[in-house]
């Protein structure tokens, strides 16, 4: 069965090195000085020029300014945080400047990051401009110290304005002082920028409501996938059924009529080869009919399609299935087929003589399993990846994804020397409507 891999931790796993805690935080102080000098100009010009129309552009500027900010923060975060922060921005529901404003506009996100912005421009990058300036000057000027005596010519420097040093040794030891404390003063800077990527990662990530929103809404849309297949399905069922096997029969009548006037010489052997191959082109569209959606789904419902199944079967087939009522279209589909690939991967590779096939719906889950006496072994990979037919191909992944649209669950057990048992899981809810 195919399980996702659980996603990234929302918060920032562990501290950064004091390096790149340093550099996290020196630049915040150019880019939030650059924000806040923007963030002034738009502001005031188009405050100014509303009046006259091309402010409007600038205050809509003004509050679209946090979209590319928050962008650059979220790159930037990768420096002292290794978990990405997703885009919360949805895609334009189509192309074009007018589709993008007005998405961006009513999405709840925007206006986070324009108060992030706002947030950025006018606090945090003076805090870390505080922060990191602490240090520099504190031991730049320790460790400057022989540089100013040296300078100044007149054998002393002030350090830090607090002292005089007024000799060589005093200076060196004043530098050596420095070195010492650099490590130790940028070791709270760590945990500093530890705090502001918690922030922004608190600020510019989706809210769980939009989260669950954006999962709804791709549960339903390939719920919708499922349907419009199925319908086409069905649709292209009626077509070859309607259409192409009328003809064939059309075709195969007229040409049994002709072979009863018993045409003479060539003509009567061509007569008869194209009667023979009129019947077989219209036994294999039967067999594509009912190949694509069998009539007897869909009319009597899972069990008796699933009986149908065992006594088309080349194995004996022993079917003890329990269905209550008819499911959802949708889930009947997708247990028959599920059933169908595994009967037919049991006759071509398991070497079984005999089948079961059972299941029952209970608690809101119908459960069915198909086990077979065969010589097992069709697990080639278990760390593939992918689930396996019993040729150690990849033939069941197309039936754990229908699964897995629908909620359930594919499972394959076939350890050597059988036997192999093929087990399935599928919501069931009550069927009020067949759609």
């Amino acid at each position: 069965m195919l399980t996702p891999s659980p996603p990234p931790s929302s918060t920032t796993g562990s501290t950064p090195t004091p390096l790149r805690a340093a550099l996290y935080l020196l630049t915040s102080v150019p880019l939030g000085a650059v924000t806040l000098v923007a963030l002034l100009l738009l502001a005031g010009a188009g405050s100014a020029l509303a009046v006259l129309v091309i402010g409007v552009p600038l205050l809509l500027t003004l509050v679209l300014s946090g979209i590319p900010l928050a962008a650059l923060e979220r790159r930037r975060l990768r420096l002292i945080d290794p978990v990405p922060l997703a885009d919360p921005h949805r895609e334009p529901p189509a192309p074009g400047l007018a589709s993008w404003l007005r998405t961006r506009l009513q999405e709840r996100c925007t206006w986070r990051e324009l108060a992030y912005a706002l947030l950025f421009a006018f606090v945090l990058w003076p805090l870390e401009a505080l922060a990191v300036g602490t240090v520099l000057l504190v031991c730049g000027g320790l460790i400057g110290t022989p540089v100013m005596m040296a300078v100044g010519g007149d054998g002393e420097a002030r350090v830090l304005k607090l002292w005089l040093a007024d000799s060589w040794p005093e200076a060196f030891a004043v530098l050596v002082a420095g070195v010492v404390l650099l490590p130790l003063l940028t070791w709270p800077l760590r945990f500093v920028a530890r705090g502001r990527a918690v922030l922004t990662r608190a600020l510019l990530s989706p809210p769980e409501a939009a989260l669950d929103s954006r999962i709804a809404e791709l549960d339903r849309s390939r719920m919708r996938l499922v349907d419009a297949f199925e319908a086409e399905r069905r649709r292209i069922e009626r077509d070859l059924h309607d259409g192409a096997q009328q003809r064939l029969v059309a075709l195969s009548m007229t040409l049994g009529l002709a072979r009863l006037e018993k045409p003479a010489g060539p003509l009567g052997g061509l007569l008869e080869r194209a009667h023979e191959e009129a019947s077989a082109a219209l036994v294999e569209i039967r067999e594509l009919i009912h190949g694509i959606h069998p009539h007897v789904l869909t009319d009597r419902g899972l069990v008796a399609a699933v009986e149908d199944l065992a006594d088309r079967s080349p194995i004996p087939v022993d079917v003890r299935l329990t269905v209550p009522g008819r499911l959802l279209e949708a889930v009947e589909t997708a247990v028959y087929f599920a059933v169908s690939e595994a009967l037919t991967n049991v006759a071509k590779h398991s070497g079984a003589t005999r089948v079961t096939v059972t299941g029952e719906a209970a608690h809101g889950r119908l459960t069915v399993a198909v086990e077979d006496d065969g010589r097992g072994g069709a697990v080639a990979d278990p760390g593939a990846g992918a689930v396996p037919d019993a040729s150690g191909g990849t033939g069941l992944q197309g039936v754990a994804d229908r699964l897995s649209v629908l909620g359930g669950a594919l499972l394959l057990s076939s350890p050597p020397g059988g036997p192999t048992v093929f087990r399935l899981e599928v919501p069931c809810p009550p069927a009020d409507s067949r759609t």
